[in-house]
């Protein structure tokens, strides 16, 4: 199976809800196609000055896509983490309030049903990341120009690649687990 058509069946899968927020793999790949100067001219010679010259300007609608792509994924990714803080915070002072048993149990199913949205978000990074090292690496076969040097290195340092955070997230929520499950009543 094919890159596009896995990455759409896991989305539509695991997260359909964030369908519009991951990367717009088909998108990127048929503006390579649109603009592949190896389609253009197979007779000239890969790294020839002028397929270079005609690589420049296949670089820029498709850069300009990738760039707007990576920014949405970030943006949608960063809004999640930043919610994601306030809900813990808000689990925290419930914890902290707990009166009886009842109480308990509602907060340990909300504290449940929060781990698995951050399961789902980690799961985000990963399809999108994946994503954005096999386009650029199409990028790079089709173009014969590497842009992977000036943009991985760019991705690589990105929020939704850099996922401390809710890794930390996710340890405090299972700690908060542990206190409720093992440490008993109220």
């Amino acid at each position: 199976m094919k890159y596009g058509k896995q990455l759409r069946v896991e989305v539509e899968r695991s997260i359909p809800e964030w369908r519009g927020e991951v990367i717009s793999y088909k998108r990127l790949k048929v503006q390579l196609n649109l603009t592949d100067p190896g389609k253009r001219a197979k007779k000239r010679p890969r790294f020839s000055i002028e397929n270079l010259l005609d690589s420049g300007r296949f670089d820029v609608g498709f850069t300009r896509l990738l760039n707007k792509e990576l920014d949405k994924v970030n943006r949608f990714y960063i809004d999640k983490e930043e919610d994601y803080v306030i809900r813990l915070k808000e689990l925290q002072n419930r914890e902290s309030n707990l009166e009886c048993s009842t109480e308990m149990l509602n907060l340990q199913k909300d504290i449940l049903d929060f781990h698995k949205e951050m399961v789902l978000l980690l799961h985000y990074t990963f399809l999108n990341s994946t994503g954005f090292i096999k386009i650029v690496k199409k990028h790079n076969k089709r173009a014969g120009v590497s842009i992977q040097l000036s943009f991985m290195p760019r991705v690589l340092e990105q929020p939704f690649f850099s996922t401390d955070l809710l890794y930390n997230l996710m340890t405090e929520c299972q700690a908060m687990l542990h206190r409720l499950f093992l440490d008993g009543e109220p």
